[in-house]
């Protein structure tokens, strides 16, 4: 559909100038001003008589599943048409019903794409669970994806490794999750992804580093409800311990945490917070907390 542009002029004849798909022309002289080759219209088409029914090209490719997303599936309808599996009765709806489940096992083709479609499925599962960004599932799929190549899951966990890889990305991302959050919802226990996060880290050599205690701040202090303030000053305990070299060995989500706990009782008019309460928020004991505080006197 063409549309106009009120402030183009054309510059033989002063007349307006239209858009009309890829090329921008004088209504008067015909002249074509300019030429934009791409197509800037919506990816949907209609296969109807009207837009009622508006159906895009196809999804995007992904790397979350072991075909790329490039496979095909029989549904069990037509979209919007709701009664189209209606009017399949007998033995068309038989067919189509062996046709469905044929189709479904000739999409796996060997036991390396089974354990990627298991590993996958146990990828999206965990990071919805911990709300992670699209790109750590994407990358933690790649990272799966590698270390299956590398035939490092002889004996060791698939469970493991789909939880592993959520971790080593994190870590590598510098995204706050410690091994107990991620365990908590991952089907493998806090060992299985211990020994697969070595083996992925020994034999893949990922770029992770320490984990800096002020990543953990912002979500603490919200489930804490301690407030920006408290949030500030505890982040100034921790450029200090940066700085006096007191970090290094220690858990940097109960440094955070004992941080947080020291800063919130230094003012009156900020909210009160236990040792208990540090210390469950992550996952620490409270003794931990303690040497924090201890540490930050010191200074």
């Amino acid at each position: 559909m063409a549309d106009s542009n009120s402030a183009a002029i054309c510059p033989e004849c002063d007349g307006r100038l239209r858009r009309e798909g890829t090329e921008i022309v004088c209504e008067q002289c015909g002249l074509v001003s300019a030429e934009d080759a791409i197509d800037r219209g919506p990816e949907w088409r209609s296969f109807e008589d009207d837009d009622t029914d508006r159906r895009r090209t196809g999804a995007p490719l992904t790397r979350s599943r072991h075909d790329r997303g490039l496979s095909t599936e029989i549904g069990y309808g037509s979209g919007s048409d709701s009664g189209y599996s209606s009017r399949l009765t007998g033995r068309k709806r038989r067919q189509i019903a062996r046709l469905r489940r044929e189709h479904n096992r000739a999409r796996i083709s060997s036991k390396a794409e089974r354990n990627q479609v298991y590993g996958f499925a146990e990828i999206r599962r965990i990071t919805a669970l911990l709300s992670l960004p699209d790109s750590t599932r994407e990358q933690a799929c790649v990272l799966f994806e590698s270390a299956q190549s590398d035939g490092l899951f002889q004996g060791r966990s698939l469970e493991g490794f789909a939880a592993a890889a959520i971790y080593a990305i994190c870590r590598a991302r510098s995204v706050p999750r410690t091994i107990d959050e991620i365990a908590d919802v991952a089907r493998a226990d806090g060992d299985e992804l211990e020994v697969a996060y070595d083996a992925l880290n020994r034999e893949l050599g990922l770029p992770t580093g320490p984990i800096d205690p002020t990543q953990y701040l912002p979500r603490y202090a919200s489930k804490l409800d301690l407030g920006s303030a408290v949030e500030r000053r505890a982040r100034e305990h921790v450029d200090a311990l940066l700085e006096a070299g007191l970090i290094g060995g220690r858990n940097p989500s109960g440094v955070a945490a004992g941080c947080l706990y020291k800063a919130a009782g230094e003012r009156d008019e900020w909210p009160s917070l236990t040792q208990t309460a540090a210390a469950e928020v992550a996952d620490v004991a409270a003794v931990t907390i303690r040497s924090t505080v201890t540490n930050i006197d010191e200074l």
